[in-house]
């Protein structure tokens, strides 16, 4: 059996990973008595924690909101997730979170041991932060972000108002399960109950999301991952654009550079051709830019059209 303070920290570390844990699985994890595990849990209280307990054959505990932020427990590992999270988001679009990042990642650092010190700032050093120029995203409440994170992690229904591309308004209630942050965007992936299917959702058109109270068994996804689905979901949309570009470069200089944005096809030894279908050609334009080569575009039209404002533009300047 763990001493006494580490095992108090061990208990900590549970209670703050789920929502609810009955008394005998807490009990297990930590290799103690219901008894033990009572006393533990009366030394959380004294040290400022909130508690609450379940009586009866099913009770367990769970750590409620209190009045202020007590400290959290995280290993080596989570510290470094953390650190890392807090720099990304940093440049995040959700509003108010980019300052609040900073301050909290200059505290954790602070007070970081030498050794994952080092760690962090070979992370920070080495990893640069890629945009598009000109790139924007739509600003996000974190207060909304929080609400549906706790309701996709304690398993809770939740109804909200959507707003879908089409401007159509409607009241969803739906079995939350991840969000997904995908390129400028965040998207909950969540099953539908009232059209009784996996949609994603994205969190910018959703408004006044609740938790309803009622509990769900998480169903399975028809994909290997909600990142998956989520891309799955935006490629059967319907994309207007079918792009299809000559470019005067080895394939695998296109592939290196460009290739996660559309498929490229060897022609000869110097010479390959990519395509993309898209709804904005901005980002082929983009694309094609950053190849610093020679192209020529098979189609559409309106791809020939931009490019050609695009260097009246850049000639002007």
């Amino acid at each position: 059996m763990a001493n006494t303070s580490s095992r108090t920290l061990r208990l900590l570390s549970l209670l703050q990973t789920h929502r609810y844990w009955p008394g005998s699985e807490l009990a297990e994890r930590l290799g103690v008595s219901p008894r033990t595990l009572r006393r533990d849990i009366d030394r959380l209280r004294e040290l400022g924690y909130p508690v609450e307990a379940q009586r009866g054959v099913d009770g367990g505990y769970q750590l409620a909101a209190g009045a202020s932020l007590p400290p959290l427990v995280v290993d080596d590992e989570e510290a470094v997730a953390l650190t890392v999270g807090l720099q990304t988001a940093a440049q995040s679009s959700v509003d108010g979170i980019a300052e609040s990042s900073v301050r909290v990642l200059a505290k954790v650092v602070q007070v970081m041991p030498a050794r994952l010190r080092r760690r962090v700032d070979a992370l920070r050093a080495m990893t640069v932060p890629a945009t598009w120029p000109g790139a924007s995203a739509p600003r996000i409440d974190p207060g909304l972000l929080t609400t549906i994170a706790l309701a996709c992690r304690d398993s809770e229904r939740i109804r909200f108002g959507y707003t879908d591309a089409g401007g159509r308004e409607s009241e969803r209630e739906v079995e939350p399960l991840r969000l997904v942050p995908l390129g400028r965007q965040w998207y909950l992936v969540a099953y539908d109950l009232t059209r009784h299917a996996w949609r994603n959702f994205r969190i910018d058109r959703i408004t006044d999301p609740r938790g309803t109270g009622a509990r769900f068994r998480p169903r399975e996804l028809p994909t290997a991952d909600a990142a998956e689905f989520v891309r799955s979901s935006l490629g059967a949309l319907p994309q207007p654009y079918e792009v299809e570009v000559l470019v005067e470069v080895p394939a695998a200089v296109a592939r290196e550079r460009i290739g996660r944005w559309g498929t490229v096809e060897e022609v000869d030894a110097g010479r390959c051709r990519v395509r993309m279908t898209t709804a904005s050609l901005d980002w082929p334009a983009l694309a094609l830019g950053s190849l610093c080569a020679e192209f020529r575009v098979v189609g559409p039209p309106e791809l020939r059209d931009q490019l050609r404002e695009w260097a009246g533009r850049f000639s002007r300047a």
